[in-house]
């Protein structure tokens, strides 16, 4: 008997269920932040915004994409937490009041800036939540990673990471930690567990650390830029939040030439002309400014104001080749002395290699495990130990190192570089 012929609806479902994934990723931190604020309550946020995905994949590919699909996300949602709460009738007064559609009842103060995301950052961050944990959390609230994601960013088991998340909203609701922004005067001291978590919202987008999700996640960089612009507009006087725009837009004007094909380009590989100049001019002025605040006195820069100018060093060179690298690795240098990480002890030997020699540098990358274990489960640290051994003649060991590298990654345009390397050693 022949074969039965394939469903000829499955493409389109398919591709119907993957646009709906798409779009609930780019609303998903701006529904859970909508709701927090209506609700008082993260667990029935999540499951309300998980509630209408579902409802979404159902109605969707039938009755096509509303004209504003996050309105309709956020609305669906909100339905389904009112259901929610009518259904348990235990819930005190606070959530009872959120049925009534026309409350005339005075909202709590939420603070000097009426953003309902950043507002909810500043509940995640706060002082009373472990540092790894307020990151975590925000990361998976704001901005929509799964679990896995945020486990994969932080180098941890995924169980570990699903109860620190867990851990850091209970703590939330037991400590009765109020949704808003500080008081100005409480602001400067709570900005750096905010900054933290926009960076690694980013960096997430930047290059993603999922199979399921694009190689560049627009919708993360741009919402982490977004909420950078607002604290800047908010604290032009904290010079690591201007650090942390510039390096943003610095990092996010090479995007346009990151990927080709379906492949990472690296950056001394990418063709400069196709950079954006209005971000980095942009980030070039920011640095500029970190620079005059520091020369009146301002405090010595921090990690943010240190990697924004080493991203100038590297927007400044018209092609590769003319790139400051003693500059770079002096910058690099100075930005261990304040984050002493292997990560960053890794990055500067890159700009040594182009010193003084891939030798000199593989002797300091292969160190670097002695230091800090764990770095043997970052991917990069394969990646620059299998470059410098190509650079040095030893296509075995670089095989090697390309292979393992290949093993602890996700990202396919990421791994089709790496391979078309690997396949170009003698």
């Amino acid at each position: 008997m022949a074969d039965s012929p394939a469903d000829p609806t499955a493409g389109s479902t398919a591709g119907s269920e993957a646009a709906v994934e798409r779009i609930y990723r780019a609303e998903y931190g701006r529904i859970v932040a909508s709701l927090v604020r209506r609700f008082g309550d993260i667990d029935i946020a999540e499951d309300a915004a998980a509630e209408a995905l579902l409802s979404a994949v159902e109605k969707w590919p039938v009755d096509g994409v509303p004209p504003n699909p996050g309105g309709w996300l956020t609305t669906t949602a909100g339905n389904r937490a009112i259901d929610r709460l009518r259904r348990e009738s235990h819930r005190d007064a606070k959530h009872q009041a959120a049925f009534v559609i026309h409350d005339d009842t005075p909202h709590e103060p939420t603070g000097i800036v009426e953003d309902d995301r950043l507002r909810l950052i500043f509940t995640c961050c706060h002082p009373a939540l472990a540092p790894e944990a307020r990151v975590a959390l925000t990361l998976r609230l704001l901005g929509g990673l799964t679990v896995a994601e945020i486990a994969q960013a932080f180098l941890v088991p995924e169980t570990t990471m699903a109860q620190r998340i867990t851990r850091a909203k209970k703590k939330i609701s037991v400590a009765k930690i109020p949704y808003r922004v500080p008081s100005a005067e409480d602001l400067a001291q709570r900005v750096n567990g905010v900054l933290a978590v926009i960076y690694l919202v980013y960096n997430e987008g930047y290059l993603s650390s999922s199979a399921d999700a694009s190689p560049i996640r627009d919708e993360l960089t741009g919402e982490a830029i977004r909420l950078a612009r607002i604290l800047h507009a908010l604290l032009p006087e904290v010079t690591e939040v201007t650090g942390l725009l510039a390096l943003m837009l610095l990092s996010e004007a090479r995007r346009p030439m990151r990927v080709a094909d379906g492949e990472l380009v690296p950056l001394h590989e990418q063709d400069r002309g196709g950079w954006d100049r209005a971000l980095i001019e942009e980030g070039h002025a920011l640095v500029r400014e970190c620079l005059a605040l520091r020369a009146t006195g301002g405090p010595a820069p921090g990690q943010y104001q240190l990697l924004a100018a080493i991203n100038a060093v590297h927007t400044d060179a018209a092609v590769a080749s003319d790139t400051d690298w003693a500059q770079v690795a002096a910058l690099y240098g100075q930005l261990y002395a304040v984050v002493p990480s292997p990560i960053v002890a890794l990055n500067r030997a890159v700009a040594i290699a182009e010193l003084d020699g891939p030798e000199v540098a593989l002797a300091q990358v292969d160190r670097l495990p002695d230091v800090q274990p764990s770095i043997a489960s970052y991917h990069p640290w394969h990646v620059t130990r299998a470059d410098l051994l190509r650079r040095l003649g030893r296509s075995a060991e670089s095989r090697a190192a390309y292979d393992a590298a290949l093993e602890l990654i996700d990202n396919d345009a990421e791994r089709a570089y790496l391979t078309r390397r690997r396949g170009q050693l003698a």
